[in-house]
C-alpha cells in the first residue's frame, strides 16, 4: 500500500476529505483565535495500543472501538502522528516536557518501578506552565517517569512505604495525582494518591506468564492487577465531575495516562469474549469504554464543548498482544505499517491522535500532517497565550493551527524518532532515514543474528510510494542521506530541533548506537 491509498482508506473509515494537510472547513472563530477562552484539557493516553486496533481509523480491524470512533466523529483525526519514542518512559517525558527523552540521561530502554527520578529538576512541565494561568492540573494513571522512595532508616536497601515519594507527579506540577509508580507488570503493586502510598504492600505476589504476565514483588492491600484500570477510570471520571461543580472555577488539565492494553491483559468479566479476537482485542474494547467514561462525564457536566480532548499511545502495539493468533481473526494491531513497539519501523511508533474541541474544531476533519507527541507543551502555550522561554519545550511545535483548520503549510521541520535501544531515525516529508542495521528494536533480525549484522546500517524510504518501508533506497539517493543525517547532527548538536536559542546537549548522544 502506498502513502495515497494509506490517506484514501483512513479518510473512509473517518468520513471526512482532507485538502492539503488538514481540513480546511470554516470554523468558529479560527481567524481570531486570542479571543477564545481558555479550554479544559483532557489527555487520555492509552499503552501500547496498536494504529490498527482503532476501526475508525482501520476499516479492517477486527475490534469495534465505539468510544474512540465517536470521538473522531466529532473531532480530528490525525493520520501521520508519531509518540517520541518506540516505547513508554521516554514517549511520556518528551509529553510532559516537549523535549525528546534521548537529550536526558535516558539513552535506551526505559525506567523501572523503582528507578529514581527522570524529569530534571527545574524543569518546565505542561502541568507547571499551565499553573501560573490558573489551570488545576491532575495526573492520574501510569507514572513511569520514576520515583524517589525513601528507604527504610535501619535497612537502606529497603523501602520504606510509610513515607512519601519524592520527585513525582506534584514536585513537576501536577496539583493532584492518584499513579501506579510504573507499568502494571513492575513492581511495586501500588497506588500512590498526592506522594503517599493509599496501602503498604502486606504480602509479594508472584510473576505471571503469558498475556497476564507480571514480575513477582510487593503489593498492596488495596492493590488487585485486574481493578486497576477501572479504578483510575473512576478517579478520572471524579475529577472531572469535581472540577466542573463551580462553573466559575479554573479551567483543568487532566493527564489520564491509562495502564492498557499493556500487559498484564486483564479485560474484566464484562469485557471477555466480547471482541470476537483474543485477550488483547478484549482490553482494547475496555480502553475504548474508558475513553467513553471520560466523554460521558464531559457531557454530563456540559462542559465537552470547552474541553480539547486528546487520545493517542504512547507507541505501537506490543508482541505480547500475541500478532499470529490475532492474525487468524485477519487483525493486524500495526495495520500496514512494518513492525511494532520498540521498533524504529512506523509500527513502532505511529499512533493513534484523535483529538475533540467542539467549540474550535471541525466535526468529523482529518489531518495528515506529521506531528509528535512532544507538540503538547507548545499547542497547550499558542492556546494559552504564553511565551516559552529557551530552556523548555526544545522539541514541541504548535499545532494549534492544524486543530484550527488555519495551517497552509507543514508545521514541523521534521521529526526524530527512537527506538528501544537508542537507534534514531529521522523523517521530513516523504523521507524517512534509520540510522540503524535492522529495526533498532524487538523485530526480527535482532542485533547477534548473522543476518542483522550483513543489513546495512543506513535504511531510506520514500514513505510516499513505501508506506511498509520494505524497499531501502538509500544507495539511490545519497544526497537525501547526506542532508538527513546533517539535519539530525544538527537537532543534536544546538539541543533542540525547533527554533530559537540552542541549548546545552545534557549528555553524549550518538547517532549510531
Amino acid at each position: 500500500m502506498n502513502r495515497r491509498t494509506f490517506l484514501k482508506n483512513c479518510a473512509l473509515s473517518a468520513g471526512a476529505m482532507t485538502i492539503g494537510g488538514c481540513s480546511v472547513a470554516k470554523i468558529a472563530d479560527a481567524e481570531n483565535p486570542q479571543k477564545r477562552s481558555r479550554p479544559n484539557i483532557v489527555y487520555i493516553l492509552a499503552d501500547d495500543l496498536g494504529y490498527g486496533d482503532v476501526s475508525c481509523l482501520n476499516k479492517n480491524s477486527k475490534i469495534h472501538t465505539p468510544n474512540i470512533d465517536q470521538l473522531a466523529k466529532k473531532g480530528m483525526i490525525f493520520t501521520d502522528a508519531h509518540s517520541g519514542s518506540a516505547v513508554c518512559t521516554p514517549t511520556r517525558y518528551g509529553i510532559l516536557t516537549g523535549r525528546y527523552c534521548w537529550r536526558s540521561r535516558l539513552k535506551s530502554g526505559v525506567t523501572w518501578g523503582y528507578s529514581p527520578h527522570l524529569i530534571e529538576n527545574g524543569r518546565m512541565t505542561v502541568a507547571s506552565m499551565l499553573n501560573p494561568y490558573g489551570y488545576h492540573s491532575a495526573c492520574i494513571g501510569k507514572w513511569h517517569l520514576g520515583l524517589d522512595w525513601q528507604k527504610q532508616p535501619d535497612d537502606p536497601g529497603q523501602v520504606d512505604f510509610t513515607k512519601p515519594v519524592k520527585h513525582g507527579p506534584t514536585t513537576n506540577g501536577f496539583d493532584y495525582n492518584f499513579i501506579i509508580p510504573a507499568s502494571l507488570d513492575m513492581d511495586p503493586y501500588v497506588y500512590v494518591e498526592n506522594d503517599r502510598v493509599t496501602a503498604v504492600p502486606n504480602r509479594t505476589i508472584d510473576a505471571e506468564k503469558g498475556k497476564r504476565f507480571w514480575r513477582k514483588g510487593p503489593i498492596g492491600a488495596d492493590f488487585k492487577h485486574i481493578e486497576v484500570l477501572p479504578k483510575l477510570t473512576e478517579k478520572a471520571v471524579s475529577y472531572i465531575d469535581q472540577r466542573a461543580k463551580d462553573k466559575e472555577t479554573s479551567p483543568f488539565f487532566l493527564y489520564f495516562p491509562v495502564p492498557a492494553p499493556h500487559t498484564p491483559i486483564l479485560p474484566t468479566k464484562e469485557f471477555q469474549g466480547k471482541s470476537n479476537t483474543n485477550e488483547y482485542g478484549d482490553f482494547v474494547l475496555q480502553v475504548d469504554w474508558t475513553v467513553g467514561q471520560v466523554m460521558k462525564a464531559l457531557e454530563r457536566n456540559g462542559i465537552e464543548k470547552d474541553t480539547l480532548v486528546i487520545f493517542t499511545s504512547d507507541n505501537g502495539c506490543s508482541p505480547m498482544a500475541d500478532f499470529e493468533e490475532l492474525a487468524q481473526f485477519n487483525h493486524d494491531p500495526s495495520y500496514v505499517f512494518r513492525g511494532h513497539k520498540a521498533d524504529i519501523f512506523e509500527g513502532g511508533h505511529r499512533v493513534p491522535f484523535i483529538t475533540r474541541w467542539p467549540s474550535r474544531i471541525q466535526a468529523g476533519s482529518v489531518c495528515e500532517d506529521t506531528i509528535c507527541l512532544t507538540d503538547l507543551m507548545a499547542t497547550a502555550a499558542e492556546i494559552t497565550g504564553y511565551t516559552l522561554p529557551d530552556n523548555a519545550a526544545e522539541d514541541s511545535v504548535s499545532m494549534l493551527p492544524n486543530l484550527l483548520g488555519t495551517a497552509t503549510k507543514p508545521l514541523r521541520e521534521a521529526t526524530v524518532h527512537h527506538s528501544v535501544n537508542g537507534s534514531f531515525s529521522i523523517r521530513q516529508g516523504q523521507w524517512k532515514l534509520e540510522l540503524c542495521p535492522g529495526s533498532g528494536g524487538w523485530s526480527e533480525p535482532r542485533p547477534g543474528n548473522k543476518k542483522h549484522e550483513e543489513l546495512p546500517a543506513v535504511q531510506l524510504y520514500d514513505l510516499g510510494k513505501d508506506i511498509g518501508e520494505t524497499t531501502n533506497i538509500q544507495d539511490k539517493h545519497p544526497d537525501v542521506v547526506k542532508q538527513l543525517t546533517a539535519l539530525l547532527q544538527d537537532y543534536i548538536d544546538r539541543g533542540r530541533s525547533t527554533p530559537w536559542a540552542p541549548q546545552k546537549n545534557n549528555g553524549k548522544v550518538k547517532i549510531h548506537p
